[in-house]
Order: structure tokens, then C-alpha cells, then sequence
């Protein structure tokens, strides 16, 4: 793993059915090459607890938890926490998971997939988060030696796929449009 610094406080995130804002300030990311788990191709950052602001909308592929296959998982934040989801299927398996503790509705982790060799959904989060073109939150524990101080029982990889029209800002710039990195 090697650490990086992010030159930016926030990170927007926009795609179908999602607009969502979270502070980077101060905060470092980390790059998984392949050190972390296997398959690499990944950088992350643990965002300020207290910063997510908006909706994102997890309809490409299931959201996986406990052996459960959740379908079209949407999620409110206000001041950091999940003020509204919802979900096409085991919907209440959804909010039970975030009831499981206070640090359930915040984000532990913001990662984005950038492995050039994984190109589709297989259904393991451990090659679906790193395929190119995607970003993945995390609810729940935030990783401490990023900066991380979310504590839960749980860390939830949900993965956001943002070839089709979705889009990655810092401060403003699009550094990321349709999967596609702009120079």
C-alpha cells in the first residue's frame, strides 16, 4: 500500500440518481496494489465523518451483505449520516443493517476502482470495487491509519458504476467524466 495526498477538500460524485458531496480536508488516500487484497486496482480515502451531503443510488448491481442480494439500495445524507434509504429488495434487511450501530449510517470509506483488467460485474466485492469506472462507499468502520474514525461492527462495500454518464469532481473540476480519466 502506499499513501498519497489528495490535493482537494471535496469530492462530488454524479451519476444516475445520485449527487453526492464529501470533505477530503486533511484526510490522505491510500492505493491498493495488489498489498491490501488481491486483485489491486484501487485508491481510497476515509471522508470526513461528518461531511457526506446528498444521494447516491447503487441500481447497476446488488449491494451484498450477510449472504443478502439487495437491489436498487438508495441513500440520503445529511451532516454526514443516512437520513433516508431505501431499497427494491430486502428493503428492511437495508435499514435493519443500518440501525446496527451509530457509525452504521456514516461512510468509513470512499474508493475508486481503477483496474483496467476488470471490466464487469462478477459478484465478489473484492474484484467488482476495483473494476474501472467505478466508485464504491463503504458504511460503516473507517480505516484508522488513513485518518479514518468511524467506528462500527459493520464496513459495507457498495459499488457505483459511472460509465454510463457519471462523473468525479474535485473542487469543482471534473477530473473523471463516463470512466474515463481527464489530463
Amino acid at each position: 500500500m502506499g499513501h498519497a495526498v489528495v490535493d482537494a477538500e471535496e469530492v462530488r460524485i454524479v451519476g444516475d440518481g445520485t449527487d453526492l458531496r464529501l470533505s477530503l480536508a486533511g484526510r490522505r488516500t491510500d492505493v491498493d496494489a495488489g498489498f491490501g487484497n488481491m486483485p489491486g486496482g484501487e485508491f481510497f480515502v476515509c471522508p470526513l465523518e461528518t461531511s457526506a451531503e446528498g444521494t447516491i443510488a447503487f441500481t447497476e448491481f446488488p449491494a451484498v451483505w450477510g449472504g443478502r442480494e439487495l437491489r436498487g439500495v438508495r441513500l440520503r445524507f445529511e451532516g454526514g449520516k443516512v437520513v433516508d434509504a431505501s431499497a427494491d429488495s430486502e428493503e428492511q434487511f437495508l435499514i435493519d443493517t443500518l440501525d446496527t450501530d451509530d457509525g452504521a449510517r456514516r461512510i468509513g470509506e470512499l474508493g475508486i476502482g481503477c483496474n483496467p483488467g476488470i471490466d464487469r460485474y462478477v459478484g465478489n466485492v473484492y474484484f467488482d470495487e476495483k473494476m474501472n469506472g467505478t466508485v464504491h462507499i463503504a458504511l460503516g468502520y473507517g480505516f484508522e491509519y488513513v485518518g479514518g474514525t468511524n467506528e462500527s461492527a459493520i464496513h459495507w462495500d457498495i459499488v457505483k458504476d459511472l460509465r454510463s454518464g457519471g462523473r468525479i469532481e474535485l473542487d469543482g473540476k471534473v477530473v473523471q467524466e463516463g470512466g474515463s480519466w481527464k489530463t
